[in-house]
């Protein structure tokens, strides 16, 4: 049997513990080029051990919900920071470690014209669209050794809309 976990709007109080919610949100920073753009200056802490951070594209399947969460990863040695390529919000999921494995997953939607950064060593959900095409650019660690651990729940989760 599984167990329901509902779906919140995601903010930047509310996921603070696990990384940034990355928005153009308040007034820019600065005024550049010739003053026809904000800048809203360093918006997400890449935290890496060692290697260097590249810049991937992942194009995912987007999912349907109800979703079924099965697992769980983490990586221990970089931050990873997802951009959406396109206006769809996506789904993103997300535990507290608990000892050495995730507590209990908690979802986010995010909104059209948000990115999010994991912080490094942070439990969250695989890459979720809800919509096509589920392109990302994605900047995190490029380096040598495991970065990659995966946990398996016992007992499935069914993440939807409540309400």
């Amino acid at each position: 049997m599984s167990q329901q976990i509902a779906i919140q709007p995601i903010s930047a109080q509310a996921f603070a513990p696990f990384g940034e919610v990355i928005e153009v949100a308040g007034e820019p920073d600065k005024i550049i080029n010739q003053g026809q753009c904000g800048r809203y200056h360093d918006r997400a802490s890449l935290d890496f051990i060692e290697g260097r951070a590249g810049v991937s594209l992942f194009n995912a399947n987007p999912r349907s919900l109800p979703y079924t969460l099965e697992l769980v990863e983490r990586h221990p040695e970089g931050s990873q920071l997802f951009i959406p390529m396109t206006e769809h919000p996506f789904l993103v999921i997300v535990a507290k470690d608990e000892l050495g494995t995730p507590g209990r997953p908690l979802a986010f939607e995010t909104k059209a014209g948000q990115a999010i950064n994991f912080h490094r060593g942070t439990w969250h959900g695989v890459l979720t669209p809800l919509h096509a095409p589920g392109l990302f650019a994605v900047v995190d660690r490029i380096g040598e050794g495991a970065n990659l651990e995966e946990h398996w729940f016992d007992t499935p989760f069914v993440v939807a809309r409540l309400g």
